[in-house]
């Protein structure tokens, strides 16, 4: 779950982070109100999960009133990368000594925590590779305040930057997040460090021990399908092509997804119902697809492991007499019990619904029955 700046710079303070003062506006006079709070003079920046922002004409230094109301209008409404901008940050502006950049993420691969810093801050990291120190950190050991000088040091920030980074390191991990990002971390002329910008997100796997994230929920529009599907509990992603997709797993869901492409179709959405394949969630996860008005088939990829072939069979097969699915089906079985499985699918068959024992055929098939 990706926050706004506002809503990160918010979780930043409660770890006692320093942050500028600023006020949230979703109209041109909110913004106006907010800038004589804050005191001038503000920055009026858009409020979108996306990168880009200034460059776009989204973020504007405003010394006056007029100049808030200005910006501010022209801000609301604009687009950012396929973005709507309905909410603005309206933030003291700060004096600025040197830029810096700042962030905790997940180095997978290594199976441990990734600090990075870089002396270099308030451009696209990707341009400062060269510059950056990386510090890997063994989650069962933790951040020491000694290892944290050393890789200060080494990326050439002031030693007040220590007290800020052990707190971001803090809300990394008590608040189950996969990135905390600050770019840019500025020196103020008193010396001071501050968090002028705020890139967060946690995860959502995660949500059971935070109910305060309810209050995180943003203002992007959902799209329909995963608004439905994530009150299903699926794992869903939409995309633009017309051949639907279920599987279980995500790494199988995503492979599904790229043969789909192989055979030259276009998958509509990347659909994870996770380990077991029982008729309730195949149910749930083809409600879904069939309400998807662009789906012209549907490809089931399931492979069963734990959860028995003809068990997932009988679940397919329970699940197709829940829902009145208007496209045409695609069945992959393999794994565990695969031939049972498929024996009882094949007393079903028809030309609405086929099996297929490879990925490759069946791909192709609902490709074909998509055109």
């Amino acid at each position: 779950m990706d926050l706004f700046e506002y809503q990160g710079k918010q979780l930043f303070a409660r770890y006692g982070i320093p942050v500028s003062a600023g006020v949230v506006a979703d109209t041109v006079d909110e913004a106006i109100t907010g800038a004589s709070s804050v005191g001038l003079p503000v920055v009026v920046k858009a409020q979108v999960l996306v990168g880009g922002r200034g460059k776009a004409g989204g973020v504007k230094l405003a010394s006056t009133l007029d100049e808030v109301r200005t910006h501010a209008g022209n801000i609301l409404g604009l687009y950012i990368k396929g973005h709507v901008v309905r909410r603005l940050w309206v933030e003291h502006a700060s004096d600025i000594a040197a830029e810096y950049y700042a962030s905790f993420t997940l180095d997978r691969a290594a199976k441990q925590y990734l600090g990075m810093l870089s002396a270099q801050g308030g451009v696209e990291i990707e341009q400062v590779t060269e510059s950056i120190a990386r510090l890997h950190i063994d989650p069962v050991a933790g951040l020491s305040e000694a290892a944290c000088r050393e890789w200060v040091a080494e990326a050439g920030l002031p030693a007040e930057a220590v007290p800020l980074l052990m707190k971001l390191y803090e809300v990394f991990v008590d608040g189950d997040a996969d990135l905390v990002e600050i770019n840019p971390l500025i020196l103020l002329p008193s010396g001071a460090v501050h968090a002028l910008d705020a890139k967060v997100t946690l995860d959502d796997n995660a949500r059971f021990r935070h109910p305060e994230w309810d209050e995180f929920t943003g203002l992007e529009k959902l799209d329909p399908r995963e608004r439905e599907a994530s009150a299903k509990g699926l794992q869903y992603v939409g995309l633009d092509g017309d051949v639907g997709v279920i599987a279980n797993g995500a790494g199988l869901a995503m492979a599904t997804c790229d043969i789909v492409h192989e055979v030259g179709g276009r998958p509509a959405n990347f659909l994870d119902i996770g380990g077991g394949a029982s008729a309730q969630v195949m149910a749930n996860a083809l409600e879904v697809i069939n309400n998807d008005p662009s789906v012209k088939s549907i490809f089931i990829n399931i492979f069963g492991g734990i959860t028995k072939g003809e068990e997932v069979a009988n679940g397919i097969v329970q699940a197709l007499g829940q829902v009145d699915i208007t496209s045409p089906i695609v069945i992959r079985l393999d794994g565990t019990n695969a031939v049972e499985g498929r024996e009882i699918l094949r007393s079903h068959e028809s030309d609405r619904l086929v099996s297929k024992p490879t990925m490759v055929e069946a791909a192709r098939k609902a490709v074909e029955l998509a055109r």
